[in-house]
């Protein structure tokens, strides 16, 4: 099925991105950020390259993905392109809930709650792969769109809460 692109939705976020990033840019924002205890700054790349090689692989799968995701959601759907990319994302979310897995420093060495998302996201992948081969659109999209949603973004997220790696590498 094919689906013509956007019905503004992605415009709007966008541009409130885009929005956000100028609002901090100001002296004022700063300020304000600053008041709240955040302080953004330019990304502390070198945090990343001196984590263990298991977190390094993991944001690469999860940015490879985040890309590729967006891609896909703003897409025509059942192109070509839309199959060829798919492939690449369902490799990178794959990549990312099986590294998340070995990632334990934030519960002293046990699994935490979002790892409940990589194991979903490790059983969904396939599930929705079989929906789209045996024809089944639907449950194929809410699939994709509920992993793209609630294994990327929302655990991506949760990855920029203070004292993780994400919160030092942009705002700590």
């Amino acid at each position: 099925m094919r689906r013509r692109p956007g019905n503004g939705r992605w415009t709007l976020s966008a541009l409130a991105a885009v929005t956000a990033v100028i609002a901090l840019i100001s002296p004022e924002a700063r300020a304000a950020a600053s008041w709240l205890g955040l302080h953004p700054h330019p990304p502390r790349l070198d945090l990343i390259l001196a984590a263990a090689p298991v977190i390094q692989v993991h944001i690469a799968g999860a940015v490879v993905a985040l890309a590729i995701g967006t891609v896909l959601m703003i897409g025509v759907k059942g192109t070509g392109l839309h199959k060829a990319l798919g492939w690449g994302w369902v490799a990178a979310m794959a990549l990312t809930a099986v590294s998340s897995l070995f990632i334990r420093q934030i519960n002293h060495g046990a699994f935490s709650f979002i790892h409940l998302l990589s194991g979903w996201t490790i059983v969904a992948l396939p599930m929705a792969i079989y929906a789209i081969k045996r024809g089944k659109v639907a449950a194929h999209r809410r699939t994709m769109t509920g992993l793209f949603v609630g294994g990327l973004i929302i655990a991506g997220l949760l990855t920029f809460l203070p004292g993780r790696l994400m919160w030092t590498v942009f705002l700590g």
